[in-house]
């Protein structure tokens, strides 16, 4: 009998301190410590998040143990993010990381935070179904927007990405130009739901067949919200559900389009999403839609590893761990790492 492989894995890249233990690829414990602190500043402020991980990270690690039932000593090796995220952040989870390792005699291992997003979908769960080498991974988050071509656990290609802004700034900046609160985009979905998509028509940037612009939208939205407010300053109260389903309504479509021209480029039809937006219900709705329409397999996390959570850091270091690919004590934190690196 081979022995059972335990990681503990930390993800600390930017305001929510996670940690979770897996057995093989199943996950024993997920724990996350959500920071408050930044929702009176309208977003997050990097020196408050990384004060919070360094009181967060002790207690949270402890429980994921306790959860996942095992003691330290089991543990097979300890898994962190590496980048990208905020440096502040990054460097709390890293040094940590690092003394676990160090003082469990076990191996370190680092994570890249976007090929972890990707590689949360070969989490062993009850009731999801893993996609098949090659296939078409969306990676949608607060701070990144990209079409990937996966071609084995860690061989990827960025087929297109965000020029400007990503979805997830798109969402918010958005419901801040409607006197949303902070983190606005689950808002704009919860009002949406209540609203009219076709209410107010928003143009869609012009930009290559795979590559994403969000700046130009928001900034149409916001003139567009001023013009309404001159005429009517009643009007995003009066509006609200219809304004939010039809910004809403031009994202996803965005989205939508730029997946389609990447199936007819690739000959892919295994399409996942990934990242925190990926819990949008509208773009849930239209993915399981075009495995009708277009004869797309897809694939959707469960809600808890869409944002960012160390079950997802914890799987790739694990398929890391299979292939013997640990890391130095040296190994350093990095704010920007790009997906395939």
């Amino acid at each position: 009998m081979e022995k059972p492989v335990y990681i503990l894995a930390i993800e600390s890249s930017c305001d929510d301190t996670s940690a979770s233990v897996i057995c093989d690829a199943k996950v024993l414990s997920n724990v996350v410590a959500n920071q408050d602190v930044h929702s009176k500043y309208g977003g997050v402020v990097p020196e408050l998040a990384s004060r919070a991980h360094q009181q967060n990270i002790v207690p949270v690690v402890q429980q994921a143990i306790e959860q996942a039932n095992i003691k330290k000593e089991d543990l097979s090796a300890i898994a962190f993010t590496r980048g990208p995220g905020l440096m502040g952040s990054l460097l709390v989870g890293t040094s940590f990381a690092k003394s676990l390792a160090l003082g469990l005699q076990v191996p370190l291992i680092d994570v890249n935070h976007m090929q972890a997003h990707i590689l949360a979908h070969f989490i062993d769960e009850e009731g999801t179904k893993k996609p098949p080498f090659p296939f078409i991974c969306l990676t949608i988050s607060g701070g990144h927007t990209q079409i990937v071509k996966i071609s084995n656990h860690f061989e990827m290609e960025i087929l297109g990405e965000t020029i400007d802004d990503a979805v997830g700034e798109a969402f918010d900046k958005s419901a801040k130009i409607l006197g949303l609160p902070y983190p606005g985009g689950p808002l704009i979905d919860k009002n949406a739901k209540l609203g009219n998509p076709k209410a107010y028509s928003f143009t869609k940037p012009k930009v290559g067949d795979l590559d994403f612009s969000f700046s130009g939208l928001k900034t149409g939205i916001l003139y567009f919200i001023q013009k309404q407010q001159r005429i009517n300053p009643n009007f995003i109260e009066e509006n609200l559900n219809d304004i939010c389903a039809s910004i809403q309504y031009t994202i996803v479509e965005i989205l939508m389009d730029k997946l389609k021209n990447a199936v007819k480029q690739t000959g892919i039809k295994h399409i996942a999403i990934a990242g925190g937006v990926s819990a949008n219900s509208e773009i849930r709705n239209r993915l399981l839609l075009a495995e009708k329409h277009f004869g797309w397999t897809t694939y959707i996390p469960k809600f808890e590893y869409t944002t960012d959570n160390a079950a997802m850091i914890a799987i790739t270091g694990y398929l890391k761990y299979l292939n013997n690919e640990y890391s130095d004590i040296s190994v350093t934190a990095k704010a920007r790492l790009k997906v395939t690196e």
